[in-house]
């Protein structure tokens, strides 16, 4: 049971990162003459190179994203497939954190710098990309599921 698990786990790990890199590539080839509406006046398309964090913070920080991510991803990816993690939720959500985190580094440590694409209009907002988005929607299905069972724990007692 556990083999097949791994296994698709690793598999929807590989997609979510493949189609990160490749919408980058795509806002990369496409987007540099400027951005194209998406949904007018909702979302829209436009190329952006981040070199620091969410909202561009700590511009310049390369080298200690990059081992930090190595790092992070690295222990989740041994947390997931040494079997440790026996709630499926908790174990997807942190694969797809994972997914987020590879995304970002492929970008990170090959070029210095993160594309972001993704450009929400009806609120003042970054600009994000996939690898982004994974990281935020893994992050919060787990925060989620953490809270959940901390109150059934609580519900118990």
């Amino acid at each position: 049971m556990h083999k097949k698990k791994h296994i698709s786990c690793a598999v929807m790990i590989v997609l979510i990162v493949a189609f990160d890199q490749l919408t980058k590539y795509l806002a990369a080839k496409y987007l540099q003459n400027g951005a194209v509406s998406l949904i007018k006046n909702f979302v829209q398309l436009r190329y952006a190179e981040n070199t620091g964090m969410a909202f561009s913070m700590f511009s310049g920080a390369r080298w200690i994203f990059v081992v930090l991510t190595i790092i992070i991803c690295a222990a989740g990816l041994w947390y997931l497939f040494s079997d440790k993690c026996e709630n499926l939720w908790y174990y997807w959500s942190i694969a797809v954190i994972i997914s987020g985190g590879i995304g970002n580094l492929i970008d990170r440590a090959l070029n210095g710098y993160v594309v972001d694409f993704i450009e929400p209009l009806f609120v003042d907002f970054a600009i994000f990309n996939i690898a982004d988005s994974a990281v935020t929607l893994g992050a919060a299905v787990l925060i989620v599921n953490l809270v959940i069972d901390l109150f059934k724990k609580d519900g118990k007692n």
